[in-house]
């Protein structure tokens, strides 16, 4: 069973930047395809960026160029750099992992989330 963990959530203005920090436990993030999923309200949920084993990372087309996604295997840790943020990025964002990346789905774990919010 792997347990994650969210932090850095927050409020900013319009091209604010946030870093969204994830720890797991249970398994290590080497091991596991890790992403964050983001919920913004009355939409589905959204893939915006994921890490592979080998340290290969995929994006949203929504956030390309903008966002980047890093991981610490020391400290069992993943990172979501959030730069240049528009009102349209506020939601709750979720950190997800399972075995083998490649697609936006079928996440095996999941975090609690943490509120992004972004004002214009």
């Amino acid at each position: 069973q792997v347990h994650l963990v969210e932090s850095g959530g927050g409020s900013v203005q319009t091209g604010g930047s946030l870093r969204l920090a994830c720890a797991a436990s249970g398994d290590s993030v080497s091991n596991l395809c890790m992403g964050w999923v983001r919920q913004v309200p009355g939409q589905e949920r959204e893939g915006v960026a994921a890490i592979d084993r080998d340290g290969n990372t995929a994006f949203a087309d929504s956030v390309k160029g903008r966002f980047t996604i890093s991981k610490d295997n020391a400290k069992n840790t993943v990172y979501l750099q959030m730069n240049t943020l528009k009102p349209e990025d506020t939601g709750v964002y979720y950190c997800a992992a399972k075995p083998v990346c490649g697609t936006w789905a079928n996440w095996n774990y999941w975090g609690q989330g943490t509120q992004v919010t972004v004002s214009s």
